[in-house]
């Protein structure tokens, strides 16, 4: 068992699935960054996937319920500006969404995004549970990720250590919808969060509500 971790750990922190701490952002700011999407509520399982190989890397959820956030567990989206605590991003506008797959999408990795939405009642309990879940450690991404959708009704989803495995769960859940994003810019990722702006992001969201 050691070993299939030890496995797991060499893989995922080459991927984006890695240890850290989130900034340690105060209440006000965390209450500042509640940010209520229009869409109905949904579900969005990100599955960052190997293009050298097929292997996946890397499992997140964004969830759009009372506010709209990601968890990302284990991952390394992070830089002053985005609002992060016990693993959860918020503040996830449409322009953070779209910086967030294009930060995983690149040379060596495609993102699979799958949607589907629930009842408002499903969503806010993934909510909760994500909020709730704290600071994942290592290599447990797929592992926190799949133990979230474990406890939601009517997805039948199992826990499972693997990125793959539970992309493949997912998309067996009827309604939901696929597709793959692919880029071909700089393979190390941190130079596209370097880049990151957030008053383009803001003028983004802008474009997008007009």
């Amino acid at each position: 068992m050691r070993g299939l971790l030890l496995a797991i750990c060499a893989l995922t922190v080459t991927a984006g699935c890695t240890v850290k701490h989130d900034p340690p952002f105060p209440d006000d700011v965390i209450a500042r960054s509640v940010y209520k999407h229009d869409g109905p509520p949904a579900l969005t399982l990100y599955t960052m996937v190997s293009n050298s190989n097929g292997s996946g890397a890397h499992s997140s959820l964004m969830i759009n319920g009372s506010q709209r956030v990601i968890f990302d567990p284990a991952g390394s989206f992070r830089k002053h500006g985005i609002v992060t605590r016990n693993d959860v991003v918020y503040n996830v506008t449409p322009g953070l969404e779209d910086i967030y797959t294009r930060f995983h999408a690149r040379k060596t990795y495609h993102v699979v995004v799958q949607r589907m939405e629930v009842p408002a009642e499903t969503a806010e309990k993934a909510l909760n549970l994500a909020l709730n879940y704290g600071e994942v450690p290592d290599a447990m991404c797929a592992q926190s990720t799949s133990s979230i959708l474990a406890q939601l009704p009517g997805l039948n989803i199992k826990q499972t250590w693997y990125p793959n495995k539970l992309s493949a769960q997912f998309g067996e859940v009827p309604r939901v919808s696929t597709k793959q994003l692919y880029e071909y810019d700089d393979a190390d990722r941190f130079k596209a969060l370097e880049a990151y702006d957030p008053e383009r992001v803001r003028r983004l969201n802008s474009d997008k509500s007009s």
